[in-house]
């Protein structure tokens, strides 16, 4: 038995309070929103909301560079956008868009995000800003991002008079 009802949060069956989960709390989910800069249909700010938390994207550190994967499952490179920005710092972006509807059609479920989505990384002091290199494979954005050399500090041995 859970010390919280799920019903609090929405029904949802994740812990918000897990700093890994997927779950996105949406403290204006049920709250009527009417005229003003809220009035835009329910479903829509929801995507929006839900394509910019679920892109997913990995850095992880090698010897000779920082390297970044995201899961960008049907999109196009054409679609996303990788720059670097005020020096230092890594920008991917894109748009998914919906798909359109027709007239006849009845939707069951949706469940696949749309809209814009951004991700920003502040990259160290040792990356190699101008050398950024980027694949798209299968849906999956590989940005390479080359490390400089650390060199090490030379160490002199110094004789001893006497």
């Amino acid at each position: 038995m859970a010390l919280i009802p799920s019903s609090f949060f929405g029904g949802r069956r994740g812990n918000i309070f897990d700093p890994v989960s997927l779950d996105i709390w949406d403290p204006f989910q049920d709250f009527p929103f009417t005229g003003g800069a809220f009035s835009a249909p329910r479903s829509e700010f929801a995507s929006d909301t839900a394509a910019v938390a679920n892109t997913r994207i990995d850095w992880k550190e090698t010897p000779e560079a920082h390297v970044f994967k995201a899961d960008l499952p049907g999109l196009k490179k054409e679609e996303v956008k990788v720059e670097v920005e005020e020096g230092r710092v890594l920008q991917i972006s894109g748009e998914r868009n919906k798909e359109k509807e027709e007239k006849n059609d009845r939707w069951h479920r949706v469940e696949r995000s749309s809209g814009r989505f951004l991700r920003r990384f502040r990259l160290p002091e040792n990356a190699k800003v101008d050398q950024v290199k980027a694949a798209m494979e299968n849906g999956v954005l590989t940005v390479t991002v080359p490390k400089e050399e650390v060199k090490k500090p030379e160490v002199k041995a110094i004789d001893i008079s006497g």
